[in-house]
């Protein structure tokens, strides 16, 4: 703690130099650590220092964690709930075991508060971590360029008005929260994973929001947040795998300058656009939200921009069952072309045989329990779906399979030792996950607190019929974590 301190009062970047250089730049205008893990809904006693007229108030936690998964993914903490789950034919990956250990999710986050006037305060916010992808870097749910900001925003708040303004990148305002939809009050689910578990609706992204609310129990919300889509797969016309696209169609192109080449970017023009309302009225907390999204892509031999319009509509709740000890939580989230918001990350649109883009219907839905018999001990389980229909279409000649789920599609090499991958096309219908864990607060006193936590989860691949049937595949993983978190007591 007196090395950060140093660190910031002195100017000098020290440990963390690579990664923090931007961010202790921005620290003296923003920062915090986010409720958003484990054992964090404890309100935690951490110190705060003062830089002239503004309360700098520190967070995070060092990881040490370790996972084992039954088939291989060649990923680290974050699980890929999806397309990484092998088939039998993937020898090596389906038969192999996985086991690494990483101290990515790490975190440091900085709150710095201004003096208030009235019932005016601002506020800024930032909080990273270690988990950047520097060749694979993308916004699609997480920003994964690197240095990695998890959160990074500045608000402005007027308690006498009841509203807030917040610019910058937070958790989209679909995720759950505890109370109203103030920011660092975010529930993700309690998982070791990074990528929570299948069904949890969220994203990490640049966004500009507005919330009213009154009387501390109502609020309405709208947030105008940054996009990209999740086209499926492109290929050509002739291709088994799937998602076949026509040869004239133009669905993305490569980042350049600040973003990545080898990262494939939609053709974005629009916000998505999330409204929400929230009720506290005394028992509970309860959400209902509408999300709206907009798709282009390019016909290059007619020289024209096809564009169609989406959405869906959600809604959370979580109920104290036994107050301070026993919480259930559930959300679902229904609609078109809105794969990116769940963690499972299936597919938004795909392109129809005339260029013009499709919206996959899909449906999310989650429920947990959280069990906390004592300030030492954290129970958690989940149960989590991400389905989605078939958007399936064919040739004039109703010879070639176009869309998402054909059943041209050839699926009659993934369950073989001896297939390839152009007999398994094998587009995910659904992603059926349940994860169960525990926190255990092994120390807790004047020098933070000390943490172990233990995970399991199992998921199932689901996938449309094609030539071949319906393959299925399944993965287990097992994870541990031992965490330090200095600033809280």
């Amino acid at each position: 703690m007196s090395h950060l301190k140093k660190t910031i009062t002195e100017g000098k970047v020290g440990l963390l130099r690579n990664t923090v250089a931007a961010g202790v730049a921005a620290i003296m205008i923003a920062a915090s650590l986010s409720t958003a893990s484990a054992a964090d809904g404890d309100a935690p006693a951490t110190p705060s220092w003062q830089a002239g007229p503004v309360t700098l108030t520190f967070g995070g936690f060092t990881a040490l964690e370790s996972l084992y998964r039954t088939r291989y993914e060649g990923t680290d903490i974050g699980s890929d709930f999806n397309t990484k789950i092998p088939f039998p034919y993937q020898t090596t990956n389906y038969n192999v075991s996985e086991f690494r250990e990483t101290a990515r999710q790490s975190r440091l986050s900085i709150l710095a508060q201004g003096p208030r006037s009235g019932g005016m305060s601002a506020e800024g916010y930032f909080e990273l971590d270690f988990l950047g992808d520097a060749e694979n870097a993308n916004s699609n749910e997480s920003n994964s360029y690197t240095p990695r900001i998890r959160v990074l925003y500045g608000l402005f708040r007027d308690t006498d008005q009841g509203f807030y303004f917040l610019a910058g990148q937070s958790w989209s305002l679909v995720t759950l929260t505890r109370h109203e939809m103030d920011p660092r009050t975010e529930m993700p689910p309690l998982t070791i994973d990074a990528q929570y578990v299948a069904g949890f609706n969220w994203t990490r992204n640049p966004q500009v929001r507005f919330v009213k609310s009154w009387n501390d129990q109502f609020a309405v919300g709208l947030s105008l947040e940054s996009p990209q889509a999740q086209v499926c797969p492109a290929s050509s016309a002739t291709s088994a795998v799937g998602c076949n696209t026509p040869s004239s169609a133009v669905t993305t192109v490569a980042g350049t300058q600040q973003l990545i080449s080898a990262t494939a970017l939609a053709l974005d023009f629009v916000p998505d656009v999330v409204l929400k309302a929230v009720a506290d009225p005394g028992y509970g907390h309860y959400e209902l939200y509408g999300l709206g999204r907009g798709f282009r892509d390019r016909n290059s031999t007619l020289g024209q921009n096809n564009t169609t319009y989406s959405g869906g509509v959600g809604g959370s709740i979580l109920l104290p069952l036994v107050p301070s000890m026993l919480d259930f939580q559930a959300s679902v989230l229904t609609g078109s072309g809105i794969g990116r918001y769940g963690s499972a990350q299936l597919p938004d649109v795909v392109v129809r045989p005339d260029d013009t883009l499709a919206a996959i219907q899909e449906t999310d839905a989650l429920g947990g329990l959280v069990f906390k018999p004592n300030s030492a001990w954290t129970f958690y389980a989940y149960g989590g779906i991400e389905t989605a229909s078939a958007a399936a279409y064919t040739n004039a000649a109703g010879t070639v399979g176009y869309g998402y789920g054909s059943p041209l599609y050839n699926n009659s090499g993934c369950l073989l030792a001896t297939g390839t991958a152009a007999k398994c096309a094998a587009d995910t219908k659904s992603i059926e996950q349940g994860a169960i864990g525990t926190w255990w607060k092994y120390y807790q006193g004047a020098m933070g607190n000390l943490q172990l936590g233990l995970q399991g989860s199992y998921t199932r691949r689901e996938t449309f019929t094609g030539i071949g049937g319906d393959p299925s595949t399944n993965m287990t993983v097992i994870m541990a974590s031992f965490r330090f978190y200095p600033y809280q007591r």
